[in-house]
């Protein structure tokens, strides 16, 4: 008799823990982060690429909740593109879409317009999202200084495509 109330007891002990692990698992997520040297591979690649167009920027990396990671300002970069670059990776991260998608959504007339006042929100491209293979959000690729945001954009691809290779196992 001894033995078979020991026995429920650790039926019923382990039922317990079960529910409790599967109660403890339901109640946390996952997720991924660049490694540091990652997101320095990224800021690297995007700044030697607007060099090579002939452009001094800066270059901000934020990880997925829009801390910045990686800041590199080539030396003739003016003085207001480190914050500019930095604004641009975190409103693409917080807003989770490219700054130039969220340029022509906000446009003046269109309903989402107020987001431009909104405090960091930099709406001119230049803020690209780093996601994984699988499409998680990993963070954002933020460039300021070249002549527009589209050319900010293009050295923001190349920074992503630098870490393609890793992104794509992820």
């Amino acid at each position: 008799m001894k033995i078979v109330k020991q026995w429920l007891f650790s039926v019923l002990i382990l039922s317990t823990l079960q529910s409790v692990l599967v109660a403890a698992d339901d109640a946390t997520f996952t997720t991924k982060s660049l490694k540091p040297e990652i997101a320095l591979k990224v800021a690297e690649a995007a700044l030697a690429s607007c060099r090579k167009s002939g452009f001094q920027v800066a270059v901000s990396v934020v990880d997925r909740a829009g801390v910045t990671q990686v800041m590199l300002r080539d030396r003739f970069a003016g003085a207001h593109t480190p914050d500019t670059a930095a604004n641009k990776a975190w409103t693409a991260t917080t807003f989770r879409t490219n700054t130039s998608a969220l340029a022509k959504e906000t446009d003046v007339g269109k309903e989402a317009s107020g987001i431009r006042h909104l405090p960091r929100v930099v709406v001119v491209g230049g803020g690209v999202m780093i996601e994984s293979g699988t499409g998680s959000l990993l963070g954002a690729v933020g460039v300021s200084g070249a002549p527009g945001g589209a050319a900010d954009e293009v050295c923001a691809m190349a920074g992503i495509k630098a870490i393609a290779d890793v992104l794509s196992f992820e």
